[in-house]
């Protein structure tokens, strides 16, 4: 198992141990201690970047994208059709509007998985249901869907396929020219805000 995965999902339970006075919406509704430290190891609750970005391009209209990074950030750059709510207002009665709607699943995505993983357990331990959290955030989706690295000659053909998807989709939100030499910053990623669409700087 991946270290960076084990010191989150303990970071996650703490959290959780913590929330268990946290108000439920009733008391049926509210998700239990035992039900939710299950539901936070599963790898089911992740949508990943691909998922997201063929459900966007596709105009899902069941997925519900939740930006829980700072206003002031998710006014630079966003998902297209993102919502903003700040992770230290998803308790806030006028927000919740936006969980638990019927046929909506509600994805939490921020610039990496620490703030929507917050998000969900707090949103879980309320009792919502139909949550996920985009693997990678932000970050990792500027890594595959606007700057996809090319596979090595001798990677799998399903690699190959998973990459000219990627690159199609780098066309779609980004307007940018393919690019095959294009690699992955190992830096940190620096998004702006463009007059036309919401979308990162770099290409394909």
């Amino acid at each position: 198992m991946n270290r960076n995965y084990i010191y989150l999902t303990i970071l996650l339970l703490a959290l959780a141990g913590g929330l268990f006075v946290l108000p439920e919406r009733n008391n049926e509704q509210g998700t239990g201690p035992e039900e939710l430290m299950w539901d936070i190891v599963q790898p089911t609750r992740y949508a990943t970047t691909d998922q997201v970005a063929r459900m966007i391009i596709e105009k899902d209209p069941t997925i519900e994208l939740i930006d829980v990074r700072p206003t002031e950030e998710y006014e630079s750059f966003t998902l297209p059709g993102a919502v903003n709510i700040p992770l230290d207002s998803i308790i806030i009665e006028h927000y919740q509007d936006y969980l638990g709607v019927d046929g909506m699943n509600a994805v939490f995505f921020s610039n990496d998985d620490i703030k929507a993983d917050q998000a969900w357990v707090i949103a879980r331990r309320m009792g919502y249901d139909n949550i996920y959290v985009m693997k990678g955030g932000l970050n990792h989706w500027v890594e595959t869907m606007i700057r996809p690295v090319k596979p090595d000659e001798t990677a799998p053909e399903a690699e190959f396929e998973k990459y000219n998807l990627r690159k199609g989709a780098c066309l779609y939100f980004s307007g940018a020219k393919p690019d095959a030499n294009a690699g992955v910053q190992k830096s940190g990623v620096v998004v702006k805000r463009k007059k036309k669409a919401a979308v990162a700087e770099g290409g394909c």
